[in-house]
């Protein structure tokens, strides 16, 4: 019996169909503009009309044109210096929206018995609020400074960036004793590679021409939950 016919905006490349939900452990998710609708750094820039300057900086650095993910996390942030806390409030409950799918793929994974992960280069003031959305197993993403109510334009401790992104899918692996080929990694931009690139399956998701490229799956019409067409 052949199996059933993949929708339309489905990619898949040296991978079988369909595959087996059963043999993944753990999945880990990037969150700007693949759980989410936005780069919230953008949006954040746009309360000091610097919107048009910051998002060019992301997008050159999503579609890998910027080789250092922290510099260019760094630079970005320095020009959110002054911009009240009470615009990352306005962001999360006004922009900010999951993308389509989302809940019913983190349903799927949750019932199949898998440890899902947000990783993020994004900020800890939505990662958490996501994760808790879409009851996640764990988060992990950058913390803005705030002094007096306005953001000073750092970033507090480590920055999470690619390999950050792929250390805490290896650890997560680790953690619950599967080998990261057991492990589904679902990004957009050129920082989620590494963590793409240690996972026995990479997911790209309405993602920049560098990852499409490199994706096992890519989803390039609807939401996520058409990664489920995959499975079997």
């Amino acid at each position: 019996m052949s199996a059933p016919s993949l929708p339309t905006g489905l990619t898949l490349r040296g991978v079988s169909h369909p595959l087996s939900l059963s043999a993944f452990k753990a999945a880990a998710f990037d969150m700007d503009s693949t759980l989410i609708n936005i780069e919230c750094i953008d949006e954040i820039a746009a309360a000091v009309g610097k919107k048009a300057e910051v998002a060019a900086i992301t997008e050159a650095a999503m579609r890998g044109e910027i080789t250092d993910f922290k510099d260019s996390l760094r630079r970005r942030v320095a020009l959110l210096k002054g911009v009240p806390a009470e615009a990352l409030e306005e962001v999360y409950f006004h922009r900010l929206q999951l993308n389509p799918g989302a809940p019913e793929l983190l349903k799927a994974l949750k019932q199949a018995g898998l440890r899902t992960m947000l990783v993020s280069g994004g900020f800890t003031h939505f990662a958490d609020r996501v994760r808790a959305r879409l009851d996640m197993d764990e988060a992990h993403a950058n913390t803005l400074a705030i002094e007096g109510g306005v953001l000073t334009g750092d970033v507090l401790g480590d920055i999470v960036d690619g390999e950050a992104k792929k250390q805490h899918l290896i650890r997560l692996c680790a953690q619950i004793g599967c080998p990261t080929t057991q492990a589904i990694a679902v990004g957009d931009g050129a920082n989620d590679l590494p963590m793409m690139g240690a996972s026995g399956l990479s997911v790209a998701y309405h993602a920049k021409p560098k990852v499409r490229e490199q994706a096992m799956v890519s989803i390039e019409a609807g939401g996520l939950d058409q990664l489920l067409a995959v499975f079997g």
